[in-house]
């Protein structure tokens, strides 16, 4: 029986993988699709031998920490995405398109070379193939005494297995609408997991090849916005490759899902080429067309998923973050994480917090890596340091986050998610930053569930929320990008009481997963005492 069986191959998964295989932990994996990655999907164009991603193309290095070690650590190159030249806005559908005054649309995002399926090949070149298992669609999660047992359908027949703990990195969605669970889940819980949205479930997305990239010679960057009325691609944007050699545009779909579902592909290649040439003129008409409709993939969308939503989905729900079944029984993948939800880094977020419970550093256990016995008084100090020399960057950070949603046109809650974007991404780290110190916890006290280490854990902390939102809004007030946005200056108390809610509910999230991290420290050094 493996210790750990992960089901869903995305990068949650894979990433898990990764950890527990670095850490020397028995596991296996369950993907059912023929393929890994999940939503990371890139495709070969034959025009140009382009490989274009279809599911996630960028990663933001100044707000997106752990895919950009990820990527680094894998040895993949990486570049700019493409956003010199001028950004086009078509109104109508009987005129030329203008040129917009917005200088940079993608805030300093960064694309694998070779597309983001490299990222997933990489990963997975790293594991184990006889852990990997495709083709395997979930069917039920059963408890049993000390383990679970899963049934999978598997060419034609149902295969069942069993495990210590059982990771499902899946869409909360899915999961509440295809397996069952016995026993039952909660109603609250189910509740949960029907209201988290499951990111890019109800998206579409094109990239066109071409045999150049006829816009930059025009001075046009292939950023363009389309706000008609009889918009297909509202979005457009420089899909090439690094050098510009291997040329392509790349466009999401403003129809919505079941829409979509009605139009013949014919039909959809003549309204794409139409679209790209209102805005690109006629050499635009004759490109390779890949598209993907995410809605139609019953491994990423539930039925609650083709309705879009009316705004940014919200993630992290607490509930969709603690153990089930007595430790046995957890949920993963980026819609359950705390920071980066639905993006990579939020996958990744996701994996960080299930290895701190599965398969924790064992870094106090290894004293040949130590310079010095374990301090548990040095090693706070150390964390406390940390913590007040990451302080000052964090409006840096904030106006990082701003300007990406400023770039993205995003006009609603501006200073409230980037404020809980940031606050979110300092406690992330913070978390890695604490399992990875060398604490003696053999003889540390556990009250009532709390380690008696966790309140000066939490102690550089006391002011941080207070200091930022002050700064955050003394930003605002001389901001120039700003100033269309009068409420993000002068914010009411009852915006204000939102924030303050919103960074008081990430706060408890991390103060959870901080006594969480020294509790499982603890527990993996009576472990190693009971072995040894």
């Amino acid at each position: 029986m493996p210790d750990t069986i992960i089901v869903g191959g995305g990068l949650c998964g894979l990433a898990l993988a990764k950890s527990l295989q670095e850490r020397g932990r028995d596991f296996t994996l369950y993907e059912a699709r023929e393929r890994m990655g999940g939503r990371i999907f890139s495709e070969r164009c034959r025009r140009n031998n382009l490989a274009v991603d279809l599911g996630p193309t960028w990663f933001w290095p100044d707000t997106q920490p752990r895919v950009t070690r990820m990527i680094s650590g894998l040895g993949l190159d990486t570049f700019a995405q493409h956003d010199q030249g001028n950004i086009l806005r078509l109104n109508t559908t009987d005129e030329k398109p203008e040129v917009m005054e917005l200088t940079e649309v993608h805030g300093g995002a960064r694309r694998v070379v070779g597309g983001m399926g490299r990222l997933v090949t990489a990963m997975t070149a790293q594991l184990p193939v006889d852990r990997l298992h495709l083709g395997h669609t979930l069917l039920s999660v059963e408890e049993d005494d000390d383990h679970v047992i899963l049934s999978f359908h598997h060419n034609e027949r149902v295969v069942q297995v069993n495990a210590r703990h059982v990771v499902l990195a899946l869409p909360p969605r899915l999961l509440e609408e295809h397996v069952r669970f016995d026993p039952p889940l909660n109603a609250s819980l189910r509740e949960a997991m029907r209201a988290t949205h499951t990111w890019m479930a109800d998206q579409a997305k094109v990239v066109v090849a071409y045999d150049q990239a006829f816009w930059r010679k025009s001075g046009r960057s292939g950023n363009a916005f389309v706000t008609h009325e009889q918009v297909v691609l509202p979005e457009i944007f420089d899909a090439c490759d690094a050098t510009g050699e291997q040329a392509a545009l790349g466009a999401f779909f403003s129809l919505p899902p079941a829409f979509r579902a009605t139009i013949p592909p014919a039909t959809m290649a003549l309204l794409i080429s139409s679209q790209l040439v209102q805005v690109f003129d006629l050499p635009a008409e004759d490109g390779e067309q890949h598209v993907h409709d995410w809605a139609q993939e019953a491994y990423t969308c539930s039925t609650l998923d083709r309705t879009p939503p009316s705004m940014h989905p919200e993630y992290g729900n607490p509930k969709l973050r603690l153990p089930l079944w007595e430790n046995k029984l957890f949920f993963g993948g980026s819609e359950t994480a705390g920071y980066g939800g639905g993006y990579l880094e939020g996958a990744l977020e996701s994996a960080a917090r299930l290895q701190r419970i599965l398969a924790p550093d064992p870094v106090s256990l290894n004293p040949e890596a130590l310079t010095g016995p374990a301090d548990n008084t040095a090693c706070i100090a150390l964390f406390g340091t940390w913590v007040t020399a990451q302080q000052p960057d964090l409006l840096a950070t904030y106006r990082r986050h701003l300007n990406q949603y400023l770039t993205r046109q995003h006009k609603e809650q501006l200073t409230q998610r980037a404020l809980l974007d940031t606050i979110e991404q300092f406690y992330s780290e913070a978390l890695r930053q604490l399992s990875e110190l060398p604490f003696d916890t053999s003889s540390t006290g556990i009250h009532k569930g709390r380690s008696e280490l966790t309140p000066e854990v939490h102690a550089p902390f006391a002011t941080v929320h207070q200091t930022l939102i002050r700064e955050a809004l003394a930003f605002n007030r001389s901001s120039c990008a700003l100033s269309n946005f009068p409420e993000e200056h002068t914010p009411g108390k009852e915006y204000l009481s939102t924030i303050a809610r919103d960074l008081a509910a990430a706060w408890r999230e991390f103060a959870l997963s901080s006594n969480a991290v020294l509790l499982a420290k603890a527990a993996t050094v009576s472990e190693s005492q009971r072995t040894h």
